[in-house]
């Protein structure tokens, strides 16, 4: 009984203190091919023309990585096409404001879907631009940062 209560307790504690693996990338070029596999063999599975756009990498197998993006879909891209994390995507309508605080002045309405490129963060703000806009963003309802 008592070694069942043991690995009982092991089990949980793994699971509390597992780490996760998945790190965000951001597409290098106006267009990229996305993959049904991790091979310059496998087929097209669909191809994105959007600059700068967050993935989330959950795996990878030699110099390609799959992704999952904020519409969930997901396939493999080489690793060439791909360059360190500096954007955002609006998962739904947010205000950006002049200073990391929702008592700033408010600058403009980002719609869902949004771009944005990060300038920089503190904790649960970012600095971004989009478009001529320069302006701090809370970072809650946004796909591309942990």
């Amino acid at each position: 009984m008592l070694r069942i209560i043991l690995i009982i307790l092991i089990l949980i504690n793994t699971n509390l203190f597992a780490d996760n693996n998945y790190y965000f990338l951001m597409l290098k070029y106006n267009k990229v091919n996305v993959r049904y596999g991790p091979s310059k063999d496998d087929q097209i599975k669909f191809i994105y023309k959007k600059k700068n756009l967050p993935l989330k990498i959950i795996d990878k197998k030699e110099n390609f990585r799959k992704f999952i993006d904020h519409k969930n879909n997901s396939g493999w891209i080489h690793i060439s096409q791909l360059k360190s994390v500096k954007s955002l995507v609006m998962l739904k309508d947010k205000i950006m404001f002049k200073k990391n605080s929702s008592f700033s002045k408010p600058l403009v309405k980002l719609a869902k879907g949004k771009l944005v490129l990060i300038k920089k963060c503190k904790i649960d703000w970012c600095k971004v631009s989009a478009n001529q806009h320069v302006g701090w963003l809370s970072t809650n309802n946004v796909w591309g940062k942990d």
